[in-house]
């Protein structure tokens, strides 16, 4: 008996191990990634719970057994995060708060995906309002109004930048002069430095490097700028101007090389290296096809990345495509059209696979390879979407345009 006690833990613990938070924008390492594995389902996949929930294209996060989803309130000029328990579905607790008069052409609630760090959970709404909110309590801590403090503009959409929590700091590209990109200390909201005069992008940041090549790289208005997230102070710039303002895929790292993209712009590579113990980037090719809207780029191994490309056309339907990509130059290994409208989003599992959540609601399990597109397993999922799915404990959480749902994946 003992030795079976025994046994049974190890294989809880192991099971615990196994599994995996999803606790901000792209998962746990922000690069579309989750250490768990996913097999391909025999049967169309259903929901454990669902629930309804208000308006918004933020995607849900999973931390500490809960799920946070970030919404509209009704038909009110309000924000609010809620906090559900990943088995069951039910709300833990809601926080919300007048956000001010927001329009749009797209959907009237936020967009940026709540990052949960230190029992500390941070919101950045549609129109700027930035708060820390207890993880257990579900109370403020501190808030920004960010726009009305920086002298900002609103984005047409909405404010977007999903927030990233860098050591003592949550950072968020705001688009103030002088304060494109602005650090707050993540305890008390009080300003820790602010840099540059760009306009804000709908993209989120992300952070690469180790010790003093560190470095945080914004997608912002004017293009790619790496910072020191000490400081602020600036390593390297490289341009990326998207004919719309419509910039909103998260830069991607693969080895030493950076990829990013707008839906005007197309894609580019930039090389990462470092220069008197200081990062540097350089532009290592464009290619001017792969049209990225606001679907991220993801890397499988070291040589090629998985991205989902779309055209805007005024006289012909939007459309779509799923290519592979040459890492080191841009090149097209393959394609496969018509695999959306305007949107997919991309995860990799632990053992390298791909699911992709469609904007028509359906989730497939692909194996990438530069040899061809391979699906194996599809399974219509939930209503029309742009969120991005969290991969947590075996379930996909993922939201469409009316409710949040928990669906069991591989069994």
């Amino acid at each position: 008996m003992p030795y079976l006690r025994s046994l049974a833990a190890v294989l809880l613990t192991a099971a615990v191990a196994a599994a995996a938070d999803w606790p901000q924008w792209l998962g746990p390492n922000r690069d579309s990634g989750s250490s768990e594995k996913v097999a391909p389902w025999k049967k169309d996949l259903k929901p454990e719970w669902k629930k309804a929930v208000g308006e918004g294209h933020s995607s849900p996060v999973v931390a500490n057994g809960k799920v946070y989803l970030f919404t509209r309130v009704g038909k009110e000029d309000k924000e609010a995060l809620t906090a559900y328990d990943a088995k069951t579905g039910e709300v833990a607790w809601t926080f919300s708060y007048d956000r001010g008069p927001f329009t749009s052409q797209f959907g009237l609630g936020p967009r940026a995906t709540p990052t949960v760090v230190d029992g500390k959970i941070y919101t950045f709404g549609a129109s700027g309002m930035l708060y820390c909110i207890d993880e257990v309590k579900g109370k403020e801590v501190w808030h920004v109004d960010t726009l009305k403090k920086f002298k900002a503009k609103n984005l047409g959409f909405g404010m977007s930048c999903s927030p990233l929590v860098e050591g003592d700091f949550v950072l968020v590209n705001v688009g103030g002069e002088g304060a494109s990109v602005v650090a707050f200390k993540k305890d008390t909201g009080e300003v820790a430095w602010k840099a540059l005069d760009d306009k804000a992008s709908y993209s989120s940041p992300i952070a690469t490097g180790k010790g003093k090549e560190r470095q945080v790289v914004f997608l912002t208005a004017a293009g790619l700028v790496s910072l020191n997230p000490t400081d602020g102070s600036v390593f390297w710039k490289v341009p990326l101007v998207d004919l719309l303002n419509e910039s909103s895929t998260t830069p991607v790292t693969v080895g030493e090389v950076l990829i990013s993209s707008s839906v005007t712009f197309g894609s580019l590579g930039v090389k990462l290296e470092s220069k008197d113990g200081k990062p540097t980037g350089t532009q290592l090719w464009k290619n001017a096809s792969l049209t990225c809207y606001f679907s991220t780029p993801v890397a499988v191994g070291k040589d090629y990345v998985y991205m989902v490309n779309g055209v805007l056309s005024l006289t012909s339907p939007v459309t779509s495509t799923l290519r592979c990509v040459d890492v080191k130059t841009g090149e097209e290994k393959w394609k496969k059209e018509k695999i959306a409208n305007y949107h997919a989003a991309l995860l990799r599992t632990g053992d390298d696979k791909l699911l992709m959540l469609d904007d028509k609601g359906n989730l497939s399990l692909l194996d990438p390879s530069p040899e061809g597109f391979k699906e194996l397993a599809k399974s219509k999922v939930c209503g029309p979407t742009w969120a991005h799915p969290a991969l947590s404990n075996g379930r996909v959480y993922l939201r469409d345009e009316k409710e949040l749902m928990c669906i069991p994946v591989g069994e």
